[in-house]
């Protein structure tokens, strides 16, 4: 029977800028006794790939523009913060009493640009940026680790989602698989031609290895994913975009 196997990997460190990510992968695959193999998948969270590419932001370096302070009275959030939200955004979609809905300058609409302050430091003095290029992350991170297996890599996050409650994981940067599966054409168990249907199956699996991630102390930023029901084909995260002139909700 088809089977799939998530695992997190055990023993991965409190990560910083400059830290060899690809070397503490190996070594938490080898401490997790995994043989790694060609098609596995490493589920990675945003916020070691974020501190390892030294997106950590101390908030005494930033200076709040006026719209920054405008947003903040309305949000009730500090204007340090929301100006690095606008610093990462094109676009504020909604503005209220604890919640800034933005477009990231990468397409991506959510709350805070993606900007988080868990798990950043102690004093709640620092704000942690997303990846400059999460694709790019994937890729770097794939190719570093190609001499052991031919692996997809996907860089997940937590998002909210409209008209439904709680976050879940979604996937910010796919390689080595695709980020969507089209089976338009294909035949259902009744013979009907499926006209519509496209699976986003990165973000299935980013969903997926949330789970054993957590949100809280867990300290488990690395899921190894064995027997995921997937093509070969090389995709990115710019698939699971929809382009604006197709979103019916703006």
């Amino acid at each position: 029977m088809p089977s799939l196997t998530l695992t997190a990997l055990e023993g991965m460190p409190e990560v910083v800028a400059g830290d060899d990510l690809a070397r503490l992968v190996r070594e938490a695959l080898a401490r997790s006794g995994i043989r790694p193999a060609d098609g596995d998948v490493l589920v990675v969270a945003q916020k070691v790939v974020s501190k390892s590419e030294g997106r950590r932001v101390a908030l005494s370096s930033v200076e709040p523009s006026a719209r920054a302070r405008e947003l903040a009275a309305v949000t009730r959030k500090d204007p340090r913060l929301i100006e690095l939200v606008l610093r990462e955004s094109v676009d504020v979609l909604r503005a209220k009493r604890d919640v800034i809905v933005v477009e990231h300058r990468r397409g991506w609409i959510m709350a805070n640009a993606g900007i988080d302050m868990s798990n950043v430091d102690a004093g709640g003095e620092h704000a942690l940026l997303l990846p400059e290029d999460p694709d790019a992350s994937c890729r770097a991170l794939r190719a570093a680790l190609a001499d052991i297996a031919d692996f997809g890599v996907i860089v997940n996050d937590s998002f909210g989602r409209a008209w439904r409650n709680g976050v879940t994981g979604t996937a910010l940067g796919v390689a080595g698989l695709p980020g969507v599966v089209d089976l338009r054409g294909r035949r259902d168990r009744f013979g009907r031609e499926l006209r519509t249907t496209e699976v986003a199956i990165a973000d299935e699996l980013a969903a997926a290895a949330s789970l054993l991630m957590g949100q809280a102390d867990e300290g488990r930023p690395v899921i190894h994913a064995r027997g995921v029901p997937y093509d070969r084909r090389d995709g990115n995260g710019r698939e699971l975009l929809r382009p604006k002139s197709m979103d019916m909700f703006r």
